[in-house]
């Protein structure tokens, strides 16, 4: 008799994650409406140099990208909790299609780009708040939440990589307007895999009396305060080697190519940590170092104060990328902590505090070199980012038994 045919083996990792049919739609969307935004920041920002030959409107319209976060996720906030998600995140889309479509119109001037632009943004927080929310919905609120939540910022580090290239490729084919045109094309398809790959749900705030209005809900729980800020101080201080990238590789005599080797190093190393952490270590094991990783992921950067190379600078760089593996942890402790019913609006809050900790990041690193040198901003930025790395995991711990983090994140 031949032996009876066995199941396939369960795929796994990341496997486990891809073989959801509705992730899958979720993850195609996201890598177009990613390159969408990347593309169009490329393609905007050239075409007001274009039209103004000012390289000071020309880098505004980057930093455009990143101050309306704050409003966008305060005030809109709540809109992810109040409507069906899919509703929200087809409707996102659809209104980044709108502005970027207009963008193109050959009458458009500079008050009315920046304008769309200032309108993208604001947008942006409850598009991402929404997906990262749907994704317990459609994942579960166990470890394939963490391994879907690996896999989009995985993506997107890759997609940072991969699209700036794509872009200054596509502008040597054709004009900037033209090339808006195409990243109208990615935010349409995006609305439509999500409007016909993923489910129609209910929205998670009923009617209007269901939860008070408004954030105070969300930050009166210490708990879920102590999270964020544990999400958003190390983000605020890892960029300053990135925003200092051009003239530290000025200093360094490195030219165009080291500047690019310095901006790949930490986004190839965040990529490289956050596939280790997912694809080899256990739910528990990545709980367990999130502490840990979150008070070393910084310190690399004071070797920097030693003066090193091009070469042992990458390496530092690659080091605290790979660090970043600590949000994994982080990632499961939080959709743990936070309500169902305010999980939208906790996860665009999360969104618009990181890109507006960032900005601010930058702002400051700048200042910082500017003063001191670039080499001893960016040894600052990791002395005091252990700092508050260390002084934040000591908050965690004094919160980890409000979602029974404590069994994971001590080993007890």
């Amino acid at each position: 008799m031949s032996a009876p045919p066995q199941a396939a083996p369960a795929p796994a990792g990341y496997g486990r994650v891809l073989a959801v049919p509705e992730f899958r739609a979720v993850f195609a969307a996201h890598v177009l409406s990613m390159l969408g935004v990347i593309v169009s920041e490329i393609a905007l920002s050239v075409l007001v140099y274009d039209l103004t030959r000012s390289p000071l409107l020309s880098a505004l319209t980057f930093a455009l990208g990143f101050l309306p976060y704050a409003v966008g996720g305060t005030l809109l906030a709540p809109v992810a909790d109040r409507f069906p998600a899919r509703r929200v995140l087809v409707t996102c889309d659809l209104v980044c299609a709108g502005c970027v479509a207009v963008m193109t119109a050959p009458g458009a001037g500079i008050g009315l780009l920046l304008a769309l632009r200032c309108a993208l943004a604001v947008v942006a927080p409850v598009f991402s708040g929404t997906r990262m929310a749907t994704l317990a919905d459609v994942l579960g609120d166990g470890e394939l939440f963490v391994l879907g939540r690996s896999l989009l910022r995985i993506v997107a580090q890759s997609t940072l990589l991969v699209g700036y290239g794509l872009g200054g490729l596509l502008l040597t084919a054709v004009s900037p307007r033209h090339a808006l045109l195409i990243t109208v094309g990615t935010f349409l398809a995006s609305a439509g895999l999500l409007r016909c790959g993923t489910r129609q749900r209910p929205a998670r705030t009923r009617r209007r009396t269901d939860t008070p209005p408004g954030l105070r809900p969300l930050f009166a729980d210490r708990r879920v305060r102590v999270l964020l800020l544990l999400f958003w101080i190390p983000a605020g201080f890892s960029v300053v080697p990135e925003a200092l990238a051009a003239p530290y590789a000025d200093e360094l005599g490195s030219g165009s190519a080291g500047l690019g080797l310095l901006m790949c190093a930490l986004p190839v190393g965040t990529v490289a940590g956050e596939l280790f952490a997912g694809a080899r270590l256990a739910l528990v094991a990545r709980e367990r170092v999130a502490l840990p990783l979150l008070c070393l992921t910084l310190l690399p950067y004071l070797g920097f104060a030693l003066r090193p190379g091009l070469a042992v600078s990458l390496l530092l760089l690659l080091l605290s990328g790979a660090g970043s593996a600590y949000t994994l942890g982080l990632d499961q402790w939080f959709v743990r902590a936070v309500p169902q019913e305010l999980r939208g609006r906790a996860m665009t809050v999360l969104s618009a505090g990181l890109m507006t900790v960032q900005g601010v990041g930058m702002a400051l690193a700048g200042v910082s070199a500017q003063v001191a040198g670039v080499r001893t901003a960016v040894a600052g930025a990791g002395a005091a980012g252990v700092l508050c790395c260390c002084g934040l995991a000591v908050a965690a711990r004094a919160t980890e038994s409000r979602d029974g983090a404590d069994r994971h994140m001590t080993g007890r």
